[in-house]
């Protein structure tokens, strides 16, 4: 049997990289595998970071980049391979990549989630300039401008409410006539006077060179097409957990339990269900996914796994 690691941390976004500082100042034999070449996950695409402690006025990138100058700073190790699979049951646990076999008495799994995108044109390319899938992260760039959100959840609902606080005016897009999110979001949003919904509409194309400047709309009962001015599109129609690697045929034997969305269940201290693997970051099941949030649970899991350490030693 070769080396055998204390931990090993699967994604290297803002939860996995501070659980790797944490796991190396207590001392802990510590891998951190991220398929990427540069770690940060969703905050590199971010244009600016104003609500992280510390750092505002940062773009994602360089807040990315500080990050990571952290962790190589500890001398943490690790390697950028994508996972393929894994067996995460039993004592030791075995982490197959494409590259090689790694085996650790814990995981963290940490490779977050990414925003359901609409699919629609134009969607990518002004991704940043405009497009947003985070109200509560971009919404004070949009000051005093108009924006469209689309969805019909609580999170859509939730978004539109924030946003109108600062914005001249707010359009809900939704493809039905009614809403899915609850009762008291719903009274709130229609008392909220700068907040127009648009019912039975999906967005087909947001418009723009290097910026949104509208958006097109369809009518999905009358198939007729409008356009919207506005300044930024922010999407609401839910996260996908990046969990491919550890469910379906990428895991061999037992896997740890998950939610509807398909998100680890685990509460702050990123115990899941089975012994030994953690999880922490926005692949947990949770509220509130947000930078702050994945540093507070990639310190919290560490804790985690030096006392199930300790434990399983004695």
């Amino acid at each position: 049997m070769g080396k055998i690691y204390d931990v090993i941390i699967i994604g290297a976004g803002p939860a996995g990289m501070t659980a790797a500082i944490y796991a190396k100042r207590a001392e802990l034999e510590t891998l951190l595998i991220e398929k990427n070449f540069m770690g940060g996950g969703q905050i590199l695409n971010t244009y600016e970071i104003d609500n992280f402690p510390g750092f505002k006025g940062y773009n994602g990138f360089d807040l990315g980049q500080k990050f990571s100058e952290h962790v190589d700073e500890l001398g943490v190790e690790r390697i950028s391979e994508e996972v393929r699979s894994v067996e995460l049951a039993g004592e030791i646990k075995t982490i197959w990549t494409e590259e090689a076999e790694y085996q650790t008495k814990t995981v963290v799994l940490a490779t977050g989630a990414s925003p359901k995108k609409l699919g629609a044109p134009g969607e990518e390319k002004l991704s940043g300039t405009g497009v947003s899938y985070c109200a509560t992260c971009d919404g004070a760039f949009f000051k005093n401008k108009i924006t469209v959100v689309i969805g019909g959840g609580d999170v859509a609902v939730e978004d539109a409410i924030f946003l109108a606080r600062g914005c001249e005016k707010v359009y809900l897009v939704h493809r039905r006539n009614e809403l899915r999110a609850t009762k008291s979001l719903q009274t709130a949003l229609f008392q909220t006077p700068n907040i127009e919904c648009v019912w039975d509409s999906v967005a087909v194309e947001i418009l723009g060179d290097t910026q949104v400047s509208g958006i097109r709309l369809k009518n999905v009962k009358t198939e007729a097409e409008s356009e919207l001015k506005v300044d930024g599109v922010f999407v609401a129609v839910g996260n996908e957990p990046n969990n491919a690697w550890f469910t379906g045929e990428a895991l061999k034997g037992d896997g740890v339990e998950l939610d509807k969305g398909g998100f680890v269940i685990a509460g702050e201290d990123g115990v899941t269900s089975l012994p030994g693997v953690f999880v922490a970051g926005d692949l947990r099941s949770k509220r509130l996914r947000q930078v702050a949030t994945a540093v507070g649970d990639g310190a919290n899991v560490i804790t985690s796994v030096t006392d199930y350490l300790t434990e399983s030693a004695s």
